[in-house]
């Protein structure tokens, strides 16, 4: 028997835990420009590792380090911000965890010893960890109901912002040295006026009167907390498979290219960026299209339609690669919208604790898959690593599990 979870409100109507308006998508554009300012600074540090590394003449051990300081405090902290926040809304947090990711950046900038490297990026993951359940909550209060396609907005911006950050790094740093870092602080410093407007507005929302706002959707079907947990933990599943796979290509496919069709480090930049291209299209296109078919049917394509085309890749030539890879960037990275709200479905009135809880996740398996495969490359090969993440998909078969969404 079907079981419905939740009907999508029409735009404009009551959404489940939100206010009665429009989709206002000022307020979507300023927080997707927000993330992407965000988001360019945390791929930034990435991208300047090779500098850290010879200023302080670290070893790998130490550079991964680094990594795992920023990915405790961006991964682990997100759901536990978001659920004090759930419980205690506080409108002016995303401007004051910009303020972090400033400081980090200073502090990068200026970092005389490893150990202020190390502070510096717990700096910029504590901002991370402020930002994201916080904007994910507002863009779910901006959408007017249309969550998946506020999602996708907010989304997007964070993309276009990782697929930046390098860009910056081997233009603006690396041929002047780590100093240069702190002229990224005004895109910080502009990210937290931007927010500072969006506080404002989120004030006014969160002091509406209350015969504006709803409690719960009359639409909502309430599920045992078994269902829940259990549709939680497959969800779950769902973005280890993701961003395991996500995390082989934008961490290793440059190496790849290179190694098994001796590219240039330029041509093999250019199809990285062709793929990142081709996420931040995908990002778009899910969260609308889960709107309006059911985000459970976004899911099953995303995830488990993409197997085909990553168990081809292995043994594809370096011009179906280039096509493969781009049809594997915008179908794979369709599902984290429809995810994200999804679960935001099954427990209502706990946005910020379930968006902590994802992006963290995804940010934590982002950086423990980089670790891992590059273990296994390191052991076997390149390309033995993408013969084994093309089978990844396939746990989007756990997708038949959760319960179905339908108006």
């Amino acid at each position: 028997m079907t079981e419905r979870i939740i009907a999508t409100p029409k735009p404009g109507a009551k959404s489940g835990d939100g206010l009665l308006h429009r989709t206002v998508f000022p307020i979507l554009a300023a927080i997707s420009v927000a993330h992407l300012l965000n988001d360019m600074i945390q791929s930034l540090i990435l991208a300047i590792y090779p500098l850290l590394q010879a200023s302080f003449n670290l070893s790998f051990t130490q550079v991964g380090m680094i990594t795992l300081t920023y990915q405790i405090t961006a991964s682990l902290l997100q759901p536990l911000i978001g659920s004090y926040t759930d419980k205690h809304p506080q409108p002016f947090s995303l401007p004051i965890g910009m303020g972090f990711t400033l400081c980090g950046l200073l502090m990068m900038a200026a970092a005389g010893s490893f150990t202020w490297v190390l502070l510096a990026a717990a700096l910029v993951g504590t901002g991370s960890s402020v930002f994201h359940p916080e904007s994910s909550r507002v863009a779910r209060m901006a959408s007017g109901g249309r969550h998946g396609l506020a999602q996708s907005l907010f989304q997007v911006g964070g993309n276009f912002g990782a697929s930046l950050g390098p860009l910056a790094a081997a233009l603006l740093i690396a041929p002047y040295g780590k100093g240069h870092i702190a002229w990224f602080s005004l895109a910080a410093l502009l990210a937290t006026i931007i927010l500072l407007q969006v506080g404002k507005w989120y004030r006014g929302e969160v002091a509406a009167p209350t015969a504006r706002r709803g409690s719960r959707s009359a639409d909502v079907a309430v599920l045992p907390a078994k269902r829940v947990i259990w549709a939680i933990a497959i969800l779950l599943v769902l973005i280890f498979s993701k961003y395991f796979y996500l995390t082989s290509i934008s961490s290793y496919y440059t190496f790849y290219l290179i190694h098994k069709f001796g590219l240039s480090v330029q041509a093999a930049q250019m199809h990285l960026f062709a793929f990142l291209f081709a996420v931040a299209v995908g990002t778009v296109i899910g969260g609308p299209v889960g709107d309006r078919i059911g985000r459970k049917y976004v899911i099953w394509g995303s995830i488990l339609g993409v197997a085909p085309f990553t168990l081809w890749l292995p043994h594809a030539s370096l011009a179906v690669t280039g096509i493969l890879t781009l049809f594997i960037g915008v179908i794979i990275a369709s599902a984290f919208s429809a995810i994200l709200v999804y679960a935001q479905e099954l427990l209502p009135g706990r946005i910020g604790m379930v968006s902590g809880l994802f992006f963290g996740f995804a940010f934590g398996m982002g950086g423990l898959g980089a670790a891992v495969l590059g273990h296994i490359a390191d052991l076997t090969s390149i390309e033995y690593v993408y013969q084994i993440c093309s089978f990844l998909p396939l746990l989007g078969i756990f997708t038949a599990f959760l319960p179905n969404s339908r108006k």
